[in-house]
């Protein structure tokens, strides 16, 4: 299959086949089973008691469903551990696609549409960073230039920093490869449309003062001589003045 953007030749150096998973962080596992856990208990206790000593007070009663809700986001984040214990991202080069899991589903990119690029924390995952993640953290973009949404992920959601070295370098040469990103129709982020109309205006900036400079050039091509000034017939007469002088005085 042609490709608009593609390159032939660094399409045949990436694999051709198998799948690449990227499991998420252990650490991170572990933690999420034993914070959903103990939430687990602890609310389902306090759902049951509420509820025993609601005794027709409607404030317990929306204690207890809160609880009860909350039970629930428990069990579903404790389950959730499981599947991104797999992979959380898997580089798929049978069907040709970046495979992501969010949550209780996944996102499927193929590479025709794939960009990957380094990414970058907000300011609230930069201060927890900052304060419990040692060392530098590192971002990846994972993002299907067609849709609005894009995905990121780091070097501490991964089960190692190699496995995220990994990836970044599989996502940089699927992005080189298949040049999704040079595609005109992509969706653009405030950033990008920023730089693109700072250019713009650049470009038309020139191109009017290139216009400019031609029509002047123009003008004066094509602009008639001016004609010589007219000697003027008084200066004449004052200077045949002081020779006639001269003359009646040899006289």
């Amino acid at each position: 299959m042609e490709l608009e953007f593609g390159d032939a030749e660094k399409i045949a150096k990436l694999p051709q086949e198998g799948v690449h998973c990227y499991p998420g962080s252990a650490k991170k596992i572990n933690r999420n089973r034993i914070v959903s856990a103990i939430f687990f208990v602890a609310l389902t206790a306090g759902a049951v008691a509420a509820f025993l000593m609601a005794n027709g007070s409607y404030t317990l009663m929306l204690l207890g469903g809160v609880c009860a809700i909350g039970v629930i986001v428990s069990i579903l984040v404790f389950c959730q551990t499981f599947l991104v214990s797999k992979y959380r991202v898997a580089v798929d080069y049978n069907e040709k696609a970046v495979v992501l899991r969010y949550r209780y589903s996944t996102i499927s990119i193929p590479f025709e549409n794939f960009d990957g690029r380094e990414g970058k924390p907000d300011e609230a995952q930069a201060l927890i960073d900052k304060n419990f993640n040692k060392g530098v953290n590192e971002y990846l973009i994972l993002d299907d230039v067609f849709q609005d949404a894009c995905y990121q992920t780091s070097m501490t959601d991964l089960e190692s920093a190699e496995d995220f070295r990994k990836l970044r370098d599989d996502c940089f040469a699927i992005a080189d490869a298949y040049g999704a990103r040079n595609s005109k129709d992509k969706v653009k982020f405030y950033y990008e449309k920023d730089r693109d109309d700072h250019e713009d205006a650049d470009e038309d900036e020139i191109e009017k003062l290139i216009e400019e400079a031609k029509a002047e050039r123009k003008a004066e091509v094509e602009a008639p001589a001016a004609p010589a000034p007219a000697e003027d017939a008084s200066d004449d007469k004052a200077e045949d003045a002081p020779a006639e002088d001269s003359e009646k005085t040899e006289e």
